[in-house]
């Protein structure tokens, strides 16, 4: 997917849409587990309203059509590995187009807690062929801006400790048996997580944040980039 202007199709578009229609601006929060991203996207949004945006967020199986089947396929820890890509990629298509489309049309700002690059990220992560996932993806909007909140992975394995208690089978990537127990899968998996992100921060140009820093740090840094992306042009001198 070639690097295009934000709102526009990366690929293939959705049918009968008229991306002139859209006015509003889609921003993307995005990184591993356990890295802050909802914090941020709370407070984001509490933000933007105040600055007078109407503002939608969202974020992965939150959609009607497949959100709850995907939290109840996930409960027996059996999915495999390209049904659950499949499973993410139909909810983010809903909500795509009956969530973020409208809203964006509407002149909202749409703030979205990952995108297509953590369900590419997963399912490279798992081994799956980048190419495809690409494609699968294609048919998605380009954001206007994506952050990527970047913590190594110590920093991760000490706010699951510190936070839950606990680590997730699916956030340990269990399910493909990375490592002998659920703290050394975890470990394994979020690194492979972390280097697919990287990876995709330099073709899709992420705005890269140091997430291992406090979250007000954090949040005054995505205030003023995100500030900037709603200033007003110069006017040219005649």
């Amino acid at each position: 997917m070639p690097m295009q202007q934000p709102l526009q199709f990366y690929n293939e578009p959705l049918p009968g849409i008229d991306t002139g229609e859209l006015q509003g601006k889609l921003i993307v929060i995005e990184g591993p587990d356990s890295v802050g991203r909802s914090t941020q996207v709370s407070r984001l949004r509490t933000w933007l309203e105040q600055q007078g945006h109407a503002v939608l967020d969202t974020g992965l199986a939150r959609g009607t059509l497949a959100g709850k089947g995907i939290q109840e396929a996930k409960e027996g820890n059996t999915l495999g590995s390209v049904t659950m890509t499949l499973f993410y990629v139909t909810d983010f298509a809903d909500r795509l187009e009956n969530e973020i489309i409208p809203a964006l049309r509407a002149g909202f700002v749409v703030l979205t807690d990952r995108y297509i690059f953590s369900l590419m990220a997963r399912g490279i992560a798992r081994g799956e062929d980048s190419v495809w996932l690409e494609k699968l993806a294609g048919f998605a909007l380009v954001p206007h801006a994506v952050y990527y909140l970047r913590a190594d992975v110590p920093t991760l394995v000490s706010r699951v400790v510190m936070g839950r208690g606990s680590f997730d089978y699916w956030e340990s990537g269990m399910d493909m048996h990375f490592g002998a127990d659920m703290y050394d899968s975890y470990v394994r998996y979020q690194t492979r997580l972390i280097r697919a992100l990287d990876r995709m921060g330099r073709k899709y140009e992420f705005q890269t944040i140091d997430a291992t820093k406090p979250a007000d740090v954090i949040f005054r840094q995505l205030q003023r980039s995100i500030g900037g992306l709603f200033a007003r042009p110069a006017r040219k001198r005649k």
